[in-house]
């Protein structure tokens, strides 16, 4: 343990790790907090950068969050915008459709979402609620399903046509990371709103969920608009890789300068193919 003169003798970080070093403190946990927050740190003035770039250039972005509950979209999304402007950003988790939306084209309560020019919008799930959870927990039905996997891929091309760039995560997580998650939640007065009836069934329906995520990979992947895999077992982890590969993504004045790696990880961000290795299969 630090004594009161440890405390008081060292002046900057280092030494505190010398003299820890010295009396064998184990200090390793905090040592990697410390360089995830300072990686993290770095990749965030990169996104300033990007996102003054974008507002300048006019361009529409559109960043997708998909995965199993307890993923970690969420948690990625509030480190992406964390210091970012809120007049060129927007965050889109959408409740469930009114009455009126249930009646109306099914895409229609997101295309009024879309970015507009110079502007980067955070889908907290999207769309794909229709590929994967309203088919899972029987919100839609087989005819509204079966129309939506038809659509979408054309829906896509539209907005790739139109000049939206549109990137897709999707947030893979292994069953018993999910089931520690939920747990921790559970416990945490400040997380326990997070943990709904959907959350309790997800477990029960591992296998469930693993078939219609494949069927939505299968006719969803393009090459005008593919999905990215994200390894979240380790979620610092994933929010970084996530940052980096939507930095890598664009051109922007400076990128070459950065004194960060901006080049994700290839085992944590993975282009979908069909026998790729998920955590959650």
């Amino acid at each position: 343990m630090f004594t009161n003169n440890d405390l008081n003798s060292a002046q900057y970080r280092q030494q505190l790790f010398d003299i820890a070093d010295r009396k064998r403190i184990p200090i390793h946990k905090v040592q990697r907090n410390l360089r995830y927050e300072s990686e993290l740190r770095a990749l965030q003035a990169e996104l300033v950068t990007l996102q003054h770039w974008i507002a300048k250039k006019g361009l529409r972005v559109a960043i997708l969050f998909e995965g199993r509950d307890a993923a970690g979209k969420g948690g990625s999304i509030k480190r992406f915008v964390e210091h970012l402007n809120p007049r060129s950003m927007r965050i889109v988790a959408l409740n469930k459709p009114t009455d009126v939306e249930r009646g109306q084209w099914y895409f229609r309560r997101y295309i009024k979402e879309l970015p507009n020019p110079g502007e980067i919008v955070f889908f907290d799930r999207s769309w794909y609620n229709r590929a994967v959870v309203e088919p899972v927990m029987g919100f839609c039905n087989k005819k509204q399903y079966h129309k939506f996997m038809v659509q979408v891929p054309e829906f896509e091309h539209m907005l790739y046509e139109d000049g939206v760039i549109l990137i897709k995560f999707w947030f893979s997580i292994s069953k018993e990371e999910q089931q520690k998650r939920f747990a921790a939640r559970l416990q945490n007065p400040l997380k326990e709103w997070k943990f709904s009836i959907v959350d309790m069934e997800g477990q029960k329906l591992w296998n469930k969920y693993t078939f219609y995520k494949e069927e939505m990979f299968s006719k969803t992947h393009t090459a005008f608009s593919p999905w990215i895999i994200v390894k979240t077992n380790n979620k610092k982890v994933a929010r970084l890789e996530s940052i980096r590969y939507v930095l890598s993504k664009f051109s922007y004045p400076g990128k070459s300068r950065s004194k960060i790696r901006i080049l994700p990880d290839p085992n944590i961000m993975i282009r979908y193919y069909r026998f790729i290795d998920q955590l959650d299969n």
